[in-house]
């Protein structure tokens, strides 16, 4: 008897086995066939003033006009960026345009301004400072009027439709002059911090390495290590020899590589960009100590030059005087465009006399903005 009943409880827990594999195979989801995603998608549910339904086989295309834009301190930049569908569609779309930027000095890519329609907003050190142009279908160029030195790198523009996301690059480049900047006391006395706040104080901020690689293949040559903006500590040589890292050495920017920011001290090499002003040389009768020459520049309705206007000038407007004048630094320096006798040594470029007593007597190169 008690076998009989093992025997039926067997088979009804077989039966109830074969029960639950029927229902699952008929409940078991069926596998889509993959197929490519040819679609331009939007966003169903947050709604579409067209109300124009996804097609097959359209795509949505973002390009930049060029691959850099190059311009100079205080300009008003255009950074353009357009998109289209394929094929063309009968009306336009409501998408989402983003604009973000990757720093040239280094750090993560922060967002510059985001807008649907028209309606926008720009974030951090963007707010209020740009804007989209939006001058035809399509365009989604970014407006940057009175354009900084530290707005430098790669800036990316993207487009959304739904769920489509296309995006394209554009950098942005200064065009500008480095030059090489000492301490007060002498060669190595800035660290990375200190390197910042002494470009930014000569009226320039620190040189990324392209701005450095870029002046190396115009010609700086300096045996003088000193700070860039990634941190990274480097020089420039075009014309080899012993004391600067050796002959043997093919020409180029050498790298020490990348040191702690506080600690270790170096030179630095600042970037200046355009000049919004005017630069000369200022001796009314005679020559004068450092605080007369700061009193002559605004008797003159001017102040005295800082290292970064020097350079631009002579960049720039192609400054060329032969006297030595005092600078807002304390330093003294002159600008040669034109090498000649009894000018320093045989290239263009500005000489340097080194931070003299303030009670010595020489003239002053003044600036005088362009609203003065």
């Amino acid at each position: 008897m008690m076998m009989m009943m093992m025997m039926m409880m067997m088979m009804m827990m077989m039966m109830m086995k074969i029960c639950w594999l029927m229902v699952g195979a008929q409940l078991a989801p069926t596998t889509a066939p993959t197929v490519p995603n040819n679609f331009s998608y939007y966003d169903l549910f947050g709604g579409n003033d067209n109300k124009e339904i996804p097609v097959a086989g359209v795509r949505i295309h973002v390009a930049p006009a060029q691959a850099a834009v190059f311009a100079a301190k205080g300009q008003n930049v255009t950074l353009p960026c357009r998109f289209w569908y394929e094929p063309e569609l009968s009306s336009p779309r409501n998408v989402r345009i983003k604009w973000s930027w990757l720093p040239a000095a280094g750090g993560p890519e922060t967002d510059v301004l985001v807008a649907i329609s028209s309606r926008s907003r720009s974030f951090g050190a963007f707010r209020g400072r740009v804007r989209l142009r939006q001058d035809f279908p399509g365009d989604a160029a970014l407006l940057m009027p009175g354009l900084q030195l530290k707005d430098t790198g790669r800036y990316r523009c993207e487009v959304v439709d739904g769920l489509e996301d296309k995006s394209t690059s554009i950098d942005l480049e200064l065009q500008g002059v480095v030059f090489p900047y000492q301490h007060h006391q002498g060669r190595y006395h800035l660290s990375f911090l200190g390197a910042q706040r002494a470009c930014e104080e000569q009226d320039s901020s620190i040189a990324t390495f392209t701005q450095l690689l870029q002046s190396w293949k115009e010609g700086l040559n300096w045996c003088n290590a000193g700070w860039l903006a990634d941190g990274t500590v480097q020089y420039p040589i075009t014309r080899p020899r012993g004391s600067c890292g050796g002959q043997d050495l093919a020409p180029g920017v050498r790298s020490y590589g990348r040191w702690h920011l506080l600690p270790h001290h170096y030179d630095v090499f600042c970037f200046s960009s355009s000049l919004r002003g005017r630069v000369y040389y200022l001796q009314p009768f005679h020559k004068m100590s450092l605080p007369e020459a700061r009193q002559a520049c605004q008797a003159d309705g001017a102040e005295v030059a800082k290292v970064g206007q020097l350079y631009a000038a002579w960049k720039f407007t192609g400054l060329d005087h032969c006297d030595a004048g005092w600078l807002a630094d304390g330093s003294v320096r002159y600008a040669i465009s034109r090498p000649r006798q009894n000018c320093g040594p045989s290239e263009p470029g500005v000489r340097s006399f080194g931070f003299p007593p303030p009670e010595h007597k020489h003239g002053v190169y003044c600036y005088k903005s362009m609203e003065e």
